[in-house]
């Protein structure tokens, strides 16, 4: 059978179609991914209720404010336009631009760091993630596949070397052995090399694998022992594998007859063998043998190997060829352990994930044993391993409560992913999901972050997901983390910034109108605040490098707002500083000079005091000695650049036309500038207080 979305790389072949478009298993897999909706990122969900919250607030504000001044007898048409000012001032217009520009800037950093992501988005959600399910091949660990021992009916033998180097001895009993002089062993290696779609060459100084790695070891294997290479074989059918047979065979046309090739699973070929190949004899495979076959088996896979079995069978010519002749009744040939090392930062990413409150699960198609093997040398804690069967038999009630524990999944199918992750999602978890087969695309689409291989991965998968590890590696995951925490702390860190600096300018005009005094800020100078001098400081926010507890703090709440009461509290103490201030400077050259140098100063001091303020939101913790002064060098640009390009607005000629503003003298910029210190010096303070070390 030949699955839709298979590619034919070599050779012809004849078929019959035996379904179409929805009706095949690839079409299966399609309507599946096609069920699950798309939804919005936290970040979407809390952005559109702060934009809700602060659209009902200014309706009701403006309306409410036009309607008084109404009944109080003042023009409608004056109030209205009043009205409008203070709509105006409490929108953060320059919040979308920053929002996207800092998301794109975060996709840019995590590109170098091996994480492709496809959505913007994708980058502040990785921040949240509570748990992570991995798998573990070429993920956890190298995949460089390497045979080290062979359990064979006549005794181990071990072979030395690692990677794909083919150089390497064969050793019995502490003994060097001659590969050739063994028959068990060589026709073990011979139906390795056969049953086989890979082959190794040489790159650069080194030997890479081209094809399935574990079947690379194979021939790396048959290189050591002096075979040269794949013999010339006349293959007349296959049967692939596939996760649910978890086996392989070839049928190979001899001129004494037929034989079957067969690798897989130790628990399927045995249950599948009938004898036992013992120097280059066939014995009956009784009870005692399997058991001693089961036991090697359960060694290799707790010293952290992964364990595959080799038979074969012979069978005339005359006989009709299919899964159930070339697969039963074989004659067992042995067990290889192949073990493929565990990356060398694995163990630390884990590590890092775990403090900063992280759940990992492995979930791995190898046996329990060398799951649970690999799982202790990364640093994963679990003490028990789950298989795909026991998941298939337990409720959801039963498989939440394994989930509450430390425990790895193995033997599973792409099904029990995608049940997985839709279990712990309904705990309220963020899960990020790996995968690389066309099989994991519902998973990887079901997940809150699907994370596929860059280099394994099919499109399908890649299609399906939401970020791309260029590498295969489980530590980029963990940078990816770590990255998009920084971007949400930056996030909030301008957000309320820039809600801070509203809050002041509406203050200052609502106070302004209700006392009947002259607009304190014309739209014209409320829209250059909010969109030229506010936005470039608060992008300037977005470059804040991480703090060191970043990754020592647990995820934050899927329904964590960005302004809780707490943030909004604060924010309305420096709000009303700022409008407060503004309007007493207002008012002073209000009865002291022309309208328009009291409009200029209320101007400039709106945008100097929030300028200056954006160096509080640099650590909402930690005072400036503490972070760094130089740190973001960007966020001190940004500040220098605005507060030049007010001079700008107040000197030049061309902007004067268009904002309405006069020249400012030094008398002036001094107080502005002596109002706009206490805002940076009393917050300092507080926090060198509150985090002295």
């Amino acid at each position: 059978m030949v699955w839709m979305g298979t590619h034919i790389v070599n050779g012809s072949g004849l078929g019959i179609v035996t379904a179409a478009g929805m009706k095949t298993e690839f079409g299966k897999i399609v309507g599946l991914t096609e069920r699950i909706q798309e939804t919005e990122t936290r970040l979407q969900k809390q952005l559109g209720i702060l934009a809700k919250q602060l659209t009902v607030l200014v309706v009701a504000v403006a309306a409410a404010f036009i309607l008084i001044g109404w009944l109080g007898g003042q023009p409608p048409l004056q109030m209205f336009m009043a009205g409008v000012s203070l709509a105006v001032s409490a929108v953060p217009e320059g919040l979308p631009a920053v929002v996207t520009i800092t998301l794109a800037l975060g996709v840019r950093i995590m590109a170098r760091r091996n994480a492709l992501l496809r959505h913007l988005q994708t980058a502040e959600t990785l921040g949240a993630t509570s748990v992570i399910c991995t798998d573990k091949t070429g993920t956890l660990t190298k995949n460089e596949m390497t045979i080290q021992k062979l359990w064979l009916g006549s005794g181990e033998v071990c072979i030395s070397g690692v990677g794909y180097e083919p150089q390497g001895q064969f050793t019995k009993d502490g003994q060097t052995i001659t590969p050739l002089e063994h028959a068990d062993l060589m026709a073990l290696l011979e139906t390795g090399v056969i049953c086989n779609h890979a082959h190794i060459a040489r790159s650069g100084s080194g030997w890479v694998a081209i094809g399935s790695p574990t079947e690379a070891a194979f021939v790396v294997a048959a290189q050591k022992s002096g075979m040269n290479g794949k013999k010339d074989c006349n293959i007349c059918c296959e049967f692939s594998f596939n996760s649910t047979r978890k086996r392989m065979s070839v049928v190979e046309e001899c001129a004494e007859g037929m034989v079957s090739h067969v690798k897989g699973a130790p628990e399927i070929l045995l249950a599948r063998a009938s004898k036992v190949l013992i120097d280059g004899k066939e014995y009956v495979l009784d009870d005692g043998m399997r058991h001693e076959i089961k036991t090697a088996c359960s060694g290799y896979a707790q010293d952290g190997m992964r364990t595959l079995a080799l038979a074969r069978k012979s069978f005339s010519l005359s006989e009709d060829i299919d899964e159930g002749m070339a697969e039963t009744e074989l004659v067992f040939l042995g067990v290889a352990g192949i073990i493929d090392p565990p990356r060398p930062e694995a163990q630390d990413a884990i590590e890092n994930a775990k403090k900063a409150g992280i759940r990992i699960f492995m979930i791995t198609g190898d046996s329990p044993d060398t799951a649970l093997a690999i799982g202790k040398q990364v640093g994963l804690k679990a003490e028990q391993a789950v298989t795909g069967t026991e998941i298939s038999k337990l409720s959801d009630e039963g498989l939440l409560e394994l989930l509450d524990i430390d425990v790895i999944f193995a033997r599973t199918v792409p099904e029990d992913k995608f049940r997985i992750i839709k279990l712990l999602q309904t705990q309220g978890q963020l899960v990020a999901m790996t995968g690389d087969g066309v099989n994991d695309a519902p998973a990887l689409k079901q997940a809150d972050i699907g994370i596929a291989m860059g280099i394994r991965g099919t499109d399908v998968a890649k299609g399906a997901s939401d970020m791309v590890l260029t590498d295969d590696n489980f530590a980029s995951i963990v940078a990816a983390i770590e990255e998009g925490r920084r971007q949400y702390a930056n996030i909030q860190k301008f957000v309320r910034y820039l809600t801070s600096s509203n809050v002041g300018e509406t203050f200052a005009i609502f106070i302004n109108i209700l006392l009947g005094l002259p607009l304190i800020l014309l739209p014209i100078q409320i829209l250059w605040v909010n969109l030229v001098t506010d936005s470039f400081t608060a992008l300037s926010l977005s470059l804040e490098k991480a703090e060191k507890n970043v990754m020592s703090a647990p995820p934050r709440p899927i329904n964590q707002p960005i302004l809780d009461q707490r943030t909004l509290a604060a924010l309305g103490i420096f709000g009303s500083y700022i409008g407060i201030a503004t309007l007493l400077l207002y008012q002073f050259y209000l009865g002291n000079s022309s309208y328009e140098m009291a409009n200029s100063v209320a101007f400039t001091a709106m945008v100097v005091m929030a300028n200056i303020h954006a160096l509080n939101f640099r650590s909402f913790d930690k005072p400036a000695h503490r972070i760094g002064y130089f740190s973001n060098p960007w966020v001190l640009v940004a500040v220098a650049s605005m507060l030049v390009l007010q001079g700008f607005a107040v000197y030049t000629p061309f902007l004067q036309l268009g904002l309405n503003t006069v020249p400012l003298g030094l008398q002036e910029w001094s107080l502005i500038f002596l109002a706009a210190t206490p805002l940076l010096l009393l917050t300092e303070a507080y926090k060198t207080a509150k985090s002295p070390i």
